[in-house]
């Protein structure tokens, strides 16, 4: 038996199996480990490898790709698999045993790289510097302290470098530490935890952030556990929070369920909105006033991410305005955000709004030229009935009502006086509500609407369906058919604008 020991090195390990396989030394013969050898089981393996003959060892990069990263784990055992799976390769005539997937060896290499990959992408999430100083050169100094499972600092350093080239860091860890200069990679022996800073000025405005865009109906526990383990919370500066934070969230959604039944409240002060004597619900386009015309669309965004006319901004995680080409011909009306569009903060880019993008790709229309815009502005939304276990409820669509369509009026009309399309596209019923009339119905009165609508728009009107009505269709050639009225319509705006 001829025993080798192996630094934490993946060359380390190739360099003597390069010499193993080409003495033809079966894996049988070698007792693998990560520990010093004796000077006896040295000897013995240089009285075996005399008896051997060489010969020409050919092994496919794939191999190696994979073995460098099963090197990085923490089990003894991965230099033994790695030589093993060399052996079959090279020796035992399976040359394509990297693409045999049932293989008992080739799937535990696999799960291996797996976890390897998986602990890099945990340090790189989860690595959190605190500042401790300057150099003499003015460049800032910050230090992190991480607890890795598998040996990933020199594989993940590289990754630190190029994402902190302009400051000086060090990250410590039990095993090995690695610090970066401005110029070179440095590596030294690993440390205590008593060698990293505490808390630094800094993590105080982290907490608060974090508490603040924490949203509990967000929530969800498995995935959470999943992607950020609960051996890492310690060392996270967030971390005292997460349990307060978690435990209060079923108490927080019903707080926000609770309120939505919740009268309008009060306008925000506001000199376009207090400039509006008539009722929301009766305004035209002649009674904007001009003191908007000063504002660009930015601060009239600004402006609306205030407002508190009815209760939809409190469960809401923010105002969606609309967005685009100021100078727009046509400008696109929805109903209102969804969910996706409620975290992003932008209109129609959830599947909804990406059925919308290939429908006007295929009228030969870019998003680009255009305005687009909901109806109503923040995201109304009911809890489903029940919940998966630890995950708490999903977010439902509800439509909104005539009150706080009402409410969201000033704006849209607004933003319609400020862009001065010639052609509008109202999508769904409750755009069209907002725009043309109270009882408009789609589909009964869809297409190119004729004579005054409530607005007081003096272009032309296209009333088609929302996206989201697309998706739900089932049979195949009822949705083609459709998507093919949809894209005509659209097509037919594009035609009224030239």
């Amino acid at each position: 038996m001829i025993s080798v020991a192996i630094e934490q090195s993946f060359d380390s390990w190739r360099s003597r199996a390069r010499e193993f396989l080409q003495k033809g030394i079966s894996p049988s013969e070698i007792l693998w480990s990560s520990r010093e050898a004796c000077q006896d089981e040295l000897f013995h393996m240089g009285e075996a490898s005399e008896k051997r003959d060489r010969s020409h060892v050919r092994i496919p990069k794939a191999f190696f790709d994979l073995a460098e990263t099963v090197a990085c784990h923490r089990e003894e055992e991965r230099w033994a698999l790695l030589y093993s799976l060399a052996w079959r390769i090279s020796r035992g005539g399976e040359r394509h045993l990297l693409s045999l997937e049932t293989d008992r060896e080739i799937r535990r290499a696999h799960a291996m790289a797996k976890d390897v990959r998986r602990d890099c992408h945990k340090m790189r999430a989860f690595v959190r510097f605190r500042k401790v100083g300057e150099s003499a050169t003015g460049r800032e100094q910050f230090v992190s302290w991480f607890e890795p499972f598998h040996h990933i600092v020199e594989r993940n350093a590289g990754f630190f470098r190029g994402r902190f080239t302009g400051m000086d860091w060090s990250i410590l860890t039990p095993e090995k530490c690695v610090h970066w200069d401005g110029k070179e990679l440095h590596f030294t022996e690993g440390v205590s935890k008593s060698y990293a800073p505490d808390d630094d000025e800094l993590e105080d405005l982290w907490r608060t952030y974090y508490r603040n865009i924490f949203n509990p109906a967000r929530l969800k526990l498995n995935a959470m556990r999943a992607e950020m383990p609960v051996k890492y919370w310690k060392n996270l500066p967030e971390a005292p929070l997460i349990r307060e934070l978690t435990n209060s969230a079923s108490y927080r959604v019903n707080q926000m369920v609770d309120r939505t039944a919740l009268t309008p409240k009060d306008r925000p002060k506001s000199s376009y909105l207090d400039g509006l004597h008539e009722s929301n619900e009766s305004l035209t386009l002649s009674q904007v006033p001009g003191s908007i015309a000063p504002y660009t669309l930015d601060e009239w965004r600004e402006m609306a991410s205030c407002c508190r006319a009815c209760p939809l901004w409190e469960s809401a995680t923010q105002t969606v305005f609309g967005e685009g080409n100021p100078n727009a011909e046509i400008m696109i009306i929805g109903e209102q955000p969804g969910d996706q569009e409620d975290l992003a903060g932008r209109p129609f880019v959830g599947p909804a709004g990406k059925l919308l993008n290939d429908a006007l790709s295929a009228a030969e229309i870019g998003r680009g030229e255009l305005y687009i815009t909901n109806a109503v502005k923040h995201f109304k939304w009911k809890p489903s009935k029940g919940s998966v276990s630890g995950r708490g409820p999903k977010r439902l669509h509800d439509k909104a009502n005539r009150n706080e369509m009402k409410a969201c009026r000033p704006w849209l009309l607004g933003e319609i006086a400020k862009i001065q399309p010639s052609t509008i596209i109202t999508l769904g019923n409750t755009a069209a509500q907002s725009v043309i009339r109270q009882d408009f119905r789609i589909p009964s009165e869809r297409g190119v609407v004729k004579g005054p609508n409530d607005v007081g728009f003096g272009g032309k009107i296209i009333a088609t369906v929302h996206p989201s009505y697309l998706l739900r269709v089932r049979d195949r050639k009822e949705k083609e058919a459709e998507m093919r009225r949809f894209v005509d319509e659209l097509r037919l705006a594009g035609d009224f604008s030239h």
